[in-house]
């Protein structure tokens, strides 16, 4: 525990001094200057007692043992007043040094002996380790010379996983049939496939060549067939983890923006039916989680996604490609999160992206860069404006040729920013499996 003085400590004992000064020249200053020392100092001593012996302040933080990574995430704060008259309270929580909030404080009153819940969102946007400190309380009553300093809770660690909110998000709209997102619609095509999933009511919309007369006659109304996409196909996410994959976008990395996607689509597929899993590689293939559906598959996936870190190596398709004979038995989707940046770095992967494709279904997924985007939205003011934009449009440019490329070695492609990453990957996904892609 420990006392501070305020700011109204400290402008009233400037108001002595001065008065002091001035009572050396009229008795009747002097007079009042020692009356109001000794009033200031009955105060004082009124304020320590009343804020170490009148009770104290209980501060209890609550935050989850995971966080979610590039999302708001709650942390509550509980204050608890053990005092039997009104205090003001300056609540400062530790959060971890990665969010380097050293101005953050919320300003609170508690009534006697009652409870109050204060709380703030945290984002992160790299996963690891966070440490929380100490939750800071500083203290005072209505007469203001000092507060008491409270170090209230006890430190703990939190680990920052890959985005598991919005993977529930995108879980429940799944279910619920209602993906929409951003504007985009997110179509669920049934009746493409053969496998059959149920009977129900006619309504106006349905294929008329799915009625099932058996089922009328009995029902004595229009009844369907209802069918769902084919079951138990792998869907791999396949993760470049390369340095191109560390260029910064709102700051998260696109190497992150590729690992939330992969958990969100992970997910989905094993709620579709779908066997998922996962592969990430640098110079060489380094984490592999084989296709599966059974119930702890999407806690496996995220926990090594959780790990993945970069080497800032060059990526090696050839290694994954490798993989894939070796690990890969049954035709599987292959979801590429990569980044090509120039057509000549797609042309010296791009045979074993072939190879890679004919043996399974590759979708190749790289980015937008949106900052180029924005530099050519105003016009050129100046000669460097003129030589950024020039530099900007050939970028852009091949970014396009690469799209062509891929286009004509007959590989599935999506060109995507980073955020709309997941509604893309999920659309496409839908489909694949619509259109019996796979």
């Amino acid at each position: 525990m420990k006392i501070f003085v305020t700011n109204r400590f400290y402008y009233l004992l400037v108001t002595l001094i001065v008065a002091f000064i001035f009572g050396q020249y009229f008795g009747l200053v002097y007079l009042l200057a020692k009356i109001a020392s000794g009033a200031i100092g009955a105060a004082l001593l009124m304020d320590v007692y009343l804020l170490f012996v009148r009770g104290r302040v209980v501060a209890h933080r609550l935050v989850n043992e995971r966080l979610s990574n590039g999302d708001e995430n709650e942390v509550l704060i509980e204050l608890e007043s053990h005092y039997d008259l009104n205090v003001s309270v300056e609540v400062r929580d530790e959060a971890p040094e990665q969010f380097q909030l050293r101005d953050f404080q919320v300003n609170t009153t508690l009534q006697k002996l009652s409870k109050k819940a204060i709380n703030y969102s945290l984002r992160p946007t790299k996963r690891g380790v966070y440490h929380f400190g100490h939750t800071i309380l500083l203290v005072n009553t209505s007469i203001g010379l000092i507060q008491r300093k409270i170090k209230a809770g006890s430190p703990e660690d939190v680990k920052v996983y890959p985005s598991f909110i919005r993977m529930h998000q995108y879980e429940l709209m799944a279910i619920s049939q209602n993906l929409t997102m951003q504007g985009q619609k997110l179509i669920r095509r049934v009746g493409n496939s053969k496998e059959f999933d149920t009977i129900k009511d006619y309504v106006m919309g349905d294929d008329p060549r799915n009625i099932n007369w058996a089922a009328t006659a009995r029902r004595g109304h229009l009844m369907t067939n209802h069918y769902i996409d084919e079951r138990a196909q792998n869907v791999y996410c396949v993760i470049d983890k390369s340095r191109a994959m560390k260029m910064p976008f709102e700051q998260m990395t696109l190497l992150d923006y590729s690992i939330n996607a992969s958990l969100v689509i992970s997910d989905i597929a094993l709620k579709k039916g779908d066997q998922a899993g996962l592969v990430t590689f640098e110079h060489q293939v380094d984490t592999t989680v084989k296709a599966n559906h059974r119930g702890a598959q999407i806690y496996q996936i995220m926990e090594a996604l959780y790990h993945q870190k970069t080497s800032f190596n060059e990526p090696d398709i050839a290694s994954v490609y490798t993989h894939a004979v070796k690990t890969i038995n049954q035709r599987s989707l292959l979801l590429l999160f990569t980044n090509f940046e120039s057509i000549h770095s797609l042309h010296r992967q791009l045979p074993y992206l072939r190879l890679i494709n004919r043996k399974h279904l590759l979708l190749v997924i790289y980015f937008r860069n949106t900052e180029v985007d924005k530099l050519l939205v105003n016009p050129a003011k100046s000669t460097r404006e003129i030589y950024n934009q020039a530099i900007g449009r050939q970028m852009l440019e091949e970014k396009l040729l690469i799209r062509d490329e891929l286009q004509k070695a007959g590989i599935l492609s999506l060109y995507t920013t980073p955020q709309n990453l997941n509604v893309d990957v999920i659309n496409k996904y839908i489909e694949v499996k619509a259109k019996r892609m796979l």
